[in-house]
């Protein structure tokens, strides 16, 4: 059980992996951790942002470990693995794979190439990175939490791409799930619904458009508003936590009730 005010999330001393650290869900994620006593790995391939999320967490708890890294990378993410290995002498206890991609894009208007981005930054970055990981991971009895999306759980429109990865994001949860239960491991996702972050923007969406697209999703979630990042964060926490000890292959929607709504 934990310290007073953090019983049963209590990650004193446990080590937490990060990627897509650097932004949006991922540095909301860290900042909690961080809140919450972790010893952190951060990823990402944005260094000034990371570098900015890495003294906000020295702030709150302990001075983190940054790395640099490009996931669509394959020597990238083994240089990951490595150094969060020698780092921390072998040990982890959590690994969240946060990093991600967005766009827009029918069959008809998405190339192969753009495609393949998608399933690279979105599938196969975790797949291998959690791969490279798994005997720290084995070790602990630790618990993985893949940041996936309300669109893994409903096809949306113009985004046949995207909604693919996440599927297949939802689905290499709970196969692992399985696959590592009997060893102790816990293997979970998020499903967020549209949240205040930059992915996005990142994604193409102009200033209007953005506007336009925040306004709109007033009337697709049936909480009437869009999410924050901190309350992503909260459930990650969460399903890390002991609290979610029996917890294990669910794809849990943060999404505000969007994933409940009638199209519209």
């Amino acid at each position: 059980m934990g310290s007073k005010g953090k019983v049963g999330l209590d990650f004193s001393g446990k080590v937490v992996l990060i990627t897509g650290a650097a932004s949006g869900i991922g540095a909301a994620t860290a900042e909690m951790f961080s809140k919450l006593g972790a010893c952190l790995a951060l990823v990402d391939r944005e260094e000034e942002g990371l570098l900015c999320l890495m003294k906000r967490c020295m702030e709150t708890g302990n001075e983190p470990y940054g790395i640099a890294g490009d996931l669509l990378k394959t020597a990238e993410i083994e240089c990951i693995a490595r150094k969060t290995t020698e780092r921390f002498d072998g040990k982890l206890d959590v690994l969240v794979n946060g990093a991600g991609v967005w766009s827009t894009g029918t069959l008809q208007g998405t190339e192969l190439a753009a495609f393949t981005h998608f399933m690279e930054a979105n599938v196969r970055s975790g797949f291998y990175l959690t791969k490279l990981l798994l005997p720290q991971l084995l070790q602990s009895r630790g618990s993985i939490v893949n940041v996936s999306s309300v669109c893994g759980l409903r096809a949306f429109p113009n985004q046949v791409a995207y909604n693919m990865s996440k599927a297949a994001v939802d689905q290499f949860t709970r196969s692992l799930a399985l696959d590592l239960g009997p060893h102790g491991v816990r293997v979970n996702a998020v499903n967020p619904g549209l949240i205040r972050t930059n992915l996005h923007k990142a994604g193409g969406m102009d200033e209007h458009s953005y506007a336009e697209f925040l306004e709109l999703s007033k009337k697709t979630h049936a909480l009437g508003r869009i999410g924050e990042p901190t309350e992503v964060a909260s459930a990650i926490c969460f399903l890390a936590s002991e609290l979610a000890s029996f917890v294990t292959g669910v794809t849990l929607p943060v999404d505000g009730g969007k994933q409940v709504m009638c199209p519209l």
